[in-house]
């Protein structure tokens, strides 16, 4: 088995790849008005309309409701991040860069949906070791 992908559930499609390519850097992959795609060299990071939901059987999720997830990317310097995102994020962060107790340097902030985003940089020899097997 192999995890491949996390979705979005949005009502608004295009505001989250705007978002999500400019704090990546990377592009964002659109191939219907309703469905958009972000390829990492991990997994992939896609983007539903809720009308997509019909395909699925109804009302099975609601868009910028999400309680319980944090969206985790890994890059090479939290706190240069931070300064080039500032302004993008600076209603929206949770926690500014701060080191973790398990060896990780972390951002937190919210999509335009509120969904939790996490960039974080290992930077004990611990959690480098991890990251790097």
């Amino acid at each position: 088995m192999n995890f491949v992908s996390v979705r979005i559930i949005t009502s608004d499609v295009q505001r989250l790849v705007r978002f999500y390519g400019e704090i990546t850097g990377m592009p964002v992959t659109v191939y219907t008005e309703d469905f958009a795609e972000l390829e990492t060299p991990a997994c992939t990071l896609a983007f539903g309309s809720t009308r997509t939901l019909m395909l699925f059987g109804g009302d099975i999720a609601r868009p910028a409701d999400n309680h319980t997830a944090i969206l985790e990317f890994r890059v090479g310097d939290v706190d240069a991040e931070f300064a080039r995102l500032s302004n993008l994020i600076k209603s929206t962060t949770v926690q500014q860069p701060t080191t973790m107790p398990w060896g990780n340097r972390s951002l937190l902030f919210r999509d335009p949906d509120g969904n939790l985003v996490n960039f974080f940089q290992p930077v004990t020899a611990e959690a480098i070791r991890k990251f790097d097997k």
